[in-house]
């Protein structure tokens, strides 16, 4: 029988706080999503404000869950909950998978890397 997968969930909104208990409902949804999946949730991190920067504390400790080998999935609601800006994001998840890490979201499944890096990849001619 295969080994169950060690989940990271990752939870982020782009608001300076979260009112609504949106971050709440995004975590019980991934969480859901892993049970799905038969994962096994080790950690989750969360973060709120500005989309555009990697900086975040959430992301931070995330890495450096991946960096010490306590993960080999991370839950997202979607790509653009690790950055709005669409250059980063492949690096991001670049630097994930070579930590042998591989992203699943419940609205884009397990997500491609190498379809990530040909969306900012000039074309060649």
């Amino acid at each position: 029988m295969e080994k169950s997968k060690r989940a990271w969930i990752y939870c982020y909104i782009d608001a300076p706080e979260d009112t609504h208990g949106v971050l709440k409902g995004q975590h019980e949804k991934l969480d859901s999503y892993a049970g799905q999946m038969y994962f096994t949730v080790v950690g989750s991190s969360q973060d709120l404000g500005n989309g555009l920067t990697l900086n975040r504390p959430g992301l931070t400790e995330l890495m450096e869950a991946a960096i010490i080998g306590k993960m080999d999935v991370l839950i997202i609601d979607s790509i653009n909950r690790i950055s709005r800006d669409t250059k980063r994001v492949p690096e991001f998840l670049h630097k994930l998978d070579g930590y042998g890490v591989k992203v699943y979201s419940p609205l884009e499944g397990k997500i491609n890397i190498e379809h990530q890096k040909l969306m900012i990849s000039p074309v060649l001619k």
